[in-house]
């Protein structure tokens, strides 16, 4: 399930949760558990719809290795989404959020809708956070656009992408980095002292990797700029969370970072 990738995920919630502000809680913290558990479960539901592409292109992967039957992997996921939705008590979230999660994985994956369906995913989760109101739609859609920009990058991790691709991830990337101090300039509580940095550690810390693989689009630098964009949910989400007027709450996340990156080292996020 690549489990330190789940790390990238209470950020959405506590994002959505300031945006909206809804004071941290039981609630709160019932809904973060939750969406990682439909996390978890995208992750196990993706290696059981790969498996046969990861027999030929990724051998080494849990199922086509042995170490893991197209069985338990189902099941470990089906688990997982009920888990997920018992312990999340915004019921229309979560349950768009679920049924996202097995759409992309069984239809949506591999089409040209599927980077909005992961993207929808990623807004969902911080809407849960929200508790579903409408204030954090800001903060779901930056979230959003960002998902979705990485996860159409990743179709190419095995081939190398074309160059068109990444300079539309970097332009994405750019306008990205730019909501939260947008939304600090019009919010009343925003903190632009702590806002300008997180964007900027967010803007450096996806755009090089992506310059690099635009010199030289292998694969290799492919996964590595996409990695990079897992990672980089963290300073984006401390930025939007800023943004609403958080401090401590964004400077809890983005300290979370550099622990992701020594993890995603050991497991790769990708």
């Amino acid at each position: 399930m690549r489990a330190p990738a789940a790390l990238t995920v209470p950020g959405d919630l506590l994002a959505g949760a300031a945006l909206a502000g809804r004071p941290p809680g039981r609630s709160l913290t019932r809904a973060t558990a939750g969406s990682i558990a439909l996390y978890w479960a995208g992750m196990a539901l993706n290696d059981f719809a790969d498996r046969d592409i990861d027999a030929r292109e990724r051998p080494t992967r849990p199922i086509p290795a042995g170490e893991v039957t197209p069985r338990q992997a189902f099941c470990l996921a089906a688990a997982l989404t009920v888990s997920g939705l018992a312990l999340n008590r915004e019921r229309t979230p979560a349950g768009l959020l679920a049924a996202t999660v097995w759409a992309y994985d069984f239809v949506a994956k591999g089409t040209a809708i599927g980077p909005a369906t992961m993207a929808a995913a990623r807004a969902l989760n911080v809407l849960a956070g929200a508790g579903g109101r409408p204030e954090a739609l800001p903060a779901a859609l930056t979230v959003a656009a960002h998902t979705a920009a990485v996860t159409r990058l990743s179709r190419y991790e095995t081939t190398g992408a074309p160059p068109a691709v990444l300079c539309e991830s970097l332009v994405v990337t750019g306008a990205v980095a730019a909501v939260p101090v947008l939304l600090a300039t019009r919010r009343a509580g925003g903190q632009r002292r702590f806002v300008t940095p997180a964007a900027l550690a967010y803007l450096l810390w996806c755009a090089r990797p992506q310059l690099t693989a635009l010199r030289d689009p292998a694969a290799p630098r492919i996964r590595t700029a996409v990695a990079a964009g897992i990672h980089g949910l963290l300073p984006l989400q401390a930025a939007l969370i800023a943004a609403a007027g958080s401090p401590g709450t964004a400077l809890t996340v983005i300290a979370g970072h550099p622990l992701v990156v020594r993890l995603g080292r050991k497991v790769s996020p990708t």
